[in-house]
């Protein structure tokens, strides 16, 4: 198969080389610079809506409720955030860099270590046991050699109840603010300017919460966990479950073999495509259309859908498809616990492999 050629995959062709693939794709590649100002803009503005409605709302309820929707605005912040570090928001690199700072301070991600664990070692060793650490499987001999401590951890996180847990713990505080030498052996100066700018930015969303409270006689500790609390851990479990559901699935294979990993055509074999009912989609800025993503970062979010229907026309059967819902995350949870990475199989906690799973 040439560059050129326009004719879909049989399903037992190989796939070609990624530079073929990707050619398939280049001409959603077209960046907007006025439309990622613009996204911006509009984003901040009922981030800054939800935030103030978190003060302004007196019913506890009511202010847990603004809270969780700031969490929910704020990962539509991120992604466009994820965008600028990919270069693919806007046409000028050095804009994207510091929109992707910009975007990133309401998550209080460190732009840098972002960009090193999600663009190097995420996209370049996707599902690739010993390099790309978010939601990699435990094998059977790990697990038992954990402490009593971890394995209950370790239930949690797969629970299917607790992926705010799993990134606020294992990605955000062990990974991304300030980490120890163990989790991240290079120092850079930009690690640490970009902790102590995330450390800034939380004070003064703390500070201004305060300042809030006390000027409207309300409880500064309840509006601190509505305006603050609630919307930080909100955003955790948002970020933790689309990671975990973009590439868990038991249709998608984990490896520890390098040789076997890229002779998979990693990029296209280790994602999943999720579709939704209604304004799904939209609402997460395209962030669920992964293959496309994966095969070429350069696309932005906005052009996403279309590069994912000609990835999906020319790759017919190949890419892993799934509608979600609630009762398929549920169902993927219990049975996604650990890996046999010979067998390419799930197994329970108990290291027995799992039954035929149904996807629907």
């Amino acid at each position: 198969m040439t560059a050129t050629n326009t004719t879909p995959l049989a399903p037992d062709e190989p796939l070609p080389h990624r530079k073929i693939i990707r050619s398939w794709t280049t001409p959603f590649a077209k960046r907007s610079t006025a439309f990622a100002l613009l996204l911006t803009v509009f984003e901040f503005l009922i981030y800054g809506l939800a935030i103030a409605s978190t003060v302004w709302f007196e019913n506890p309820i009511m202010k847990i409720v603004m809270g969780m929707v700031t969490g929910f605005i704020i990962g539509r912040l991120f992604i466009l955030g994820h965008d600028a570090c990919h270069q693919s928001f806007t046409d000028h690199r050095r804009l994207n860099r510091w929109l992707g700072r910009l975007l990133f301070l309401p998550s209080l991600t460190p732009y840098s270590l972002w960009d090193v664990g999600h663009n190097v070692v995420h996209h370049g060793y996707s599902n690739l046991k010993g390099f790309d650490f978010v939601w990699c499987p435990k094998t059977v001999e790990e697990y038992k050699a954990m402490s009593r401590g971890q394995r209950i951890l370790e239930r949690l996180y797969r629970s299917g109840w607790c992926p705010w847990l799993y990134y606020l713990v294992e990605t955000w505080w062990r990974r991304m603010y300030f980490p120890s030498r163990k989790e991240m052996p290079t120092r850079r100066r930009v690690f640490i300017l970009d902790g102590i700018l995330v450390t800034v930015a939380a004070a003064l969303w703390i500070g201004a919460l305060v300042w809030a409270a006390i000027a409207t006689q309300q409880s500064v500790w309840l509006t601190l966990f509505a305006g603050f609390v609630v919307p930080f851990i909100f955003w955790n479990g948002m970020i933790g479950m689309v990671i975990y559901i973009q590439h868990t699935h038991p249709e998608i294979e984990w490896y520890e073999n390098k040789e076997e990993w890229a002779a998979s055509q990693p990029f296209v074999s280790t994602t999943v495509h999720l579709t939704f009912k209604y304004f799904g989609r939209r609402l997460l800025h395209n962030i669920m259309v992964h293959t496309a993503h994966h095969v070429d970062m350069s696309i932005p979010l906005y052009r996403l859908p279309e590069a994912q229907k000609r990835l999906e026309e020319m790759l017919p059967g190949r890419i892993v498809i799934q509608y979600f819902s609630w009762r398929w995350y549920f169902k993927c949870a219990r049975h996604c616990k650990l890996y046999d990475y010979a067998n390419k199989r799930w197994l329970d906690f108990k290291g027995a492999p799992q039954p035929a799973f149904d996807a629907k």
